[in-house]
This record gives C-alpha cells, structure tokens and sequence, in this order.
C-alpha cells in the first residue's frame, strides 16, 4: 500500500508543479520582454510549454494513480480478493479488474499476494535459499540435511557440500 500511496504523492506534486508552471512562465515571458531580458522570456516560454503540454497529461497520471489507489485499497484494507466481487464493489467489468490486477503486479504495488485463478490468495512461498536439501559427505558418507542459504559443509567431517 505504501508504493502506490507514494506514486500517487509523486503524481499530486508533479501536477501541481506543472500547473503552477503554467500561468509563471506567462509572468516570466511578459516580464522577459518588457525588461528586454532573453534570459527571462526564454525561462518564461519554457514554463509556459512545460505547463500547456504537460499539465493535463500530469492530472490524468494523478488521476489514474487515485483509481489504483482505490482498487489497491479494496484489496488490502476491504479484504476483497475475487474478480467478481471487486469489480462489484468498484462498479467495473471484470476485464478491468484483471487488467488492473495485472498491472498492480507490474508496477509491484501488490507485494505479497499472486494470482490464482480469478482470485488473490497470500504468497507463502518460501525463497529458494531456505529450503533444506539432503545430501551425503563424499569423504565420510554421512547423510545430513541444510538449507541453501547456511554454510554447505558437512557437520562431521566439514567437508563442503556437493550440489545434488
């Protein structure tokens, strides 16, 4: 929930920063000019640009980043992990659910969860490193067991282990 709390942050700023772009390059480009100073009307016209092009685009992108927000939050804090019952509870098609299911794991804003099916179920899988393997000393033939991520010797004799 943090990583697209934090997205949708970055998104709000960026937006209101072009915004406020907007009407300042205005300023600067008109004071650039009365004061005869290319420096300040080139500042002014880059503003305006910035703001003119990339305003819009930036309230769609915070937009956008709100509409994941809400879905991630019927997720997480609603407890809500079917298709069916998140595109009720959304008021979207269940196309759309997946669409965004995907795209949550894409942009890693659902950590801890995997898909199955049409439903969101907890990832308990262990990483590989901590399953235990069983082997047997090639010097003294003992059979002993370890996980990946210890020190892969034999106990008895501290040989190394051979990978299996």
């Amino acid at each position: 929930m943090d990583a697209i709390r934090k997205a949708r942050k970055n998104s709000l700023i960026l937006a209101l920063i072009l915004t406020f772009a907007l009407p300042l390059g205005g300023v600067l480009l008109g004071v650039g000019l009365a004061i005869s100073q290319p420096a300040v009307w080139a500042i002014g016209i880059a503003g305006l640009a910035a703001g003119f092009y990339g305003c819009p685009l930036a309230w769609v992108g915070y937009g956008n980043k709100v509409t994941y927000y809400r879905f991630v939050s019927a997720i997480e804090e609603e407890h809500i992990y079917e298709v069916r019952e998140l595109a009720a509870q959304l008021g979207i098609s269940e196309k759309e659910v997946r669409n965004r299911i995907d795209v949550c794991f894409n942009k890693r804003w659902l950590n801890g969860y995997k898909r199955e099916g049409d439903s969101l179920i907890l990832n308990t899988g262990k990483h590989l490193r901590d399953r235990e393997r069983a082997n047997v000393c090639p010097n003294c033939g003992a059979t002993y067991s370890y996980k990946e991520a210890e020190d892969q010797r034999c106990p008895y004799c501290g040989s190394p282990a051979v990978k299996q």
